[in-house]
């Protein structure tokens, strides 16, 4: 896994063979960071990843200016991977939860300009989450969310859809 833009552009993290989680591509990761650049300023927001798995998507933001990413993820070892990565460049300032997704949703009372979520394809509450975002008003005014989820999913009809992209079999939802 590597990190893509930023001041920690270059830097390279081993994942373990042990994990679970699918990283989102290089390709796909590079290009949606591409068109999130005409949607939101990195430098100095605040950002939200959900099902954070090997904190790739966190990494990328923390290197491309944000002040500050909570990052949460349910996994024992994956958050402890997580960990490792945010010291080694020492990203402490950030915040890790582990813990369930849907709990956080429903217990957070604050906002974030970049929301970024990337569950199991399979979830089966999966279609339920931008609206969980929604309801609880996790999203800034000016803010965007980015879920990451599988072809069988259209989120095009979503009251807060904006715009879709695909890279291969990876295919992002934008929401405002």
């Amino acid at each position: 896994m590597r990190i893509i833009a930023g001041i920690y552009r270059g830097r390279r993290f081993d994942i373990p063979r042990t994990f679970k989680a699918r990283p989102t591509t290089d390709f796909a990761k590079e290009n949606i960071f591409n068109v999130l650049q005409g949607y939101a300023d990195f430098d100095g927001a605040s950002a939200l990843d959900l099902f954070a798995g090997t904190g790739s998507i966190s990494l990328e933001m923390i290197s491309r200016g944000c002040r500050q990413v909570v990052s949460v993820e349910k996994d024992r070892d994956h958050a402890a991977f997580i960990a490792q990565c945010m010291r080694k460049i020492n990203a402490e300032n950030n915040v890790l939860i582990r813990g369930d997704v849907f709990r956080f949703l429903k217990s957070c009372h604050r906002q974030f300009d970049i929301i970024f979520a990337d569950p199991p394809y399979a979830l089966e509450e999966l279609p339920r989450i931008p609206d969980l975002i929604f309801e609880h008003q996790l999203l800034s005014d000016d803010g965007i969310l980015v879920f990451e989820h599988g072809k069988n999913h259209d989120f095009g009809q979503h009251p807060h859809f904006v715009d879709h992209r695909s890279y291969g079999s990876v295919n992002f939802s934008l929401f405002r």
